[in-house]
C-alpha cells in the first residue's frame, strides 16, 4: 500500500467535510473492494474516511417497508428474522454473498455505492424498487445505478440507508462464480401487484431490468412464462468465466428459478 491519512469520523456531517477536503479521498465501509485494490497498488487514495465510526447499522420493518441502515452487514441482513419474514428473497440473497468473512464485514451501503457489475444487492435494489437514502437526498432505484462501478452519487455524498417497499412476492437466483461467489448471472424478480420487476446482475456492465420478462410475468407469474423469453447476448459480458452467449442462456435459467422460489 501507499501512504494515506486515516480518518474515523463519528458523524455523517464530519465524514462529508473530510471527503470534500481530501485531495483524493475514499470512503471505507466494509472494505471488501477498496482494501484489496490498495494492497495491489491499483488505488492510492490520499485519505481514507472510515465510516464504521458512524455506527450506522440496523433494520426496521413496518407494515409497508423495510429500512436497512447503510452500515448493516450482509450477515445481519441474512440473520434478521423480521426482514426474512417480510422479504425472504432479500435475506436469502444476503446469505449467499461471498464467504463468512465477507458477509460479516461487507455492508449494504458499501456494496451499492461500489456497484460492482457482479454484485448481488443491485438486483434487489432495482427489482424491489427501493429508494437509496443519502446524506443529501433520496434516489429512486431506476436512477441510482449508472454503469460499471458508477452510480448517481456525487463525490461528497454518502449512502445512509436503503428503503425497500414490501412486495407481494419476490425471489432471487444466481449462478455463482465457484471461487468468489460473485454472480456470474443473478436474477431478482418481484411481484408488486400493479407491476412485476425483473433485475439482472452479473450478465452486463451494470444491473438492468428485463422488460420482456416483466411483461410475460405480469400476464402469468410462473416459470413457464419466462421459459420462451430470449435474452440478447449483445452488450453482455464475456470473460474467462463465461461468454456473452452463455450468460444470455443463464439469464433465462436463473429467471425461472427465481420465479419458482418467489414467496
Amino acid at each position: 500500500m501507499y501512504d494515506f491519512t486515516y480518518h474515523r469520523p463519528t458523524k455523517v456531517a464530519d465524514a462529508v467535510k473530510l471527503i470534500k477536503k481530501a485531495k483524493d479521498g475514499k470512503l471505507l465501509s466494509g472494505g471488501m473492494t477498496l482494501l484489496p485494490t490498495m494492497k495491489q497498488r491499483l488505488a492510492s487514495p490520499s485519505d481514507i474516511i472510515d465510516l464504521s465510526g458512524l455506527k450506522n447499522s440496523g433494520i426496521k420493518v413496518t407494515k409497508s417497508k423495510v429500512t436497512v441502515a447503510a452500515g448493516t452487514t450482509h450477515a445481519e441482513v441474512a440473520a434478521n428474522k423480521d426482514l426474512a419474514k417480510a422479504i425472504p428473497a432479500l435475506a436469502q440473497l444476503a446469505g449467499g454473498i461471498g464467504d463468512p468473512h465477507v458477509r460479516n464485514k461487507g455492508t449494504i451501503g458499501g456494496s451499492i455505492a461500489n456497484n460492482d457489475p457482479a454484485a448481488d444487492y443491485p438486483a434487489a435494489i432495482v427489482a424491489l424498487n427501493a429508494t437509496v437514502v443519502t446524506s443529501k437526498r433520496k434516489i429512486a432505484a431506476d436512477k441510482f445505478f449508472k454503469g460499471m462501478f458508477e452510480t448517481a452519487l456525487s463525490r461528497d455524498e454518502i449512502v445512509t440507508a436503503v428503503e425497500f417497499p414490501m412486495p407481494k412476492r419476490a425471489g432471487y437466483a444466481k449462478f455463482p462464480n465457484p471461487a468468489s461467489r460473485y454472480a456470474m448471472v443473478g436474477v431478482f424478480v418481484a411481484d408488486h401487484g400493479k407491476e412485476v420487476r425483473v433485475a439482472v446482475t452479473g450478465a452486463g456492465p451494470c444491473v438492468f431490468r428485463h422488460a420482456a420478462m416483466e411483461k410475460a410475468l405480469k400476464a402469468n407469474f410462473s416459470p413457464d412464462a419466462v421459459a420462451g423469453v430470449k435474452t440478447p447476448a449483445k452488450n453482455l459480458n464475456t470473460d474467462m468465466h463465461a461468454s456473452a452467449d452463455y450468460r444470455a442462456h443463464l439469464v433465462g435459467v436463473m429467471a425461472k428459478r427465481a420465479v419458482a422460489a418467489a414467496k
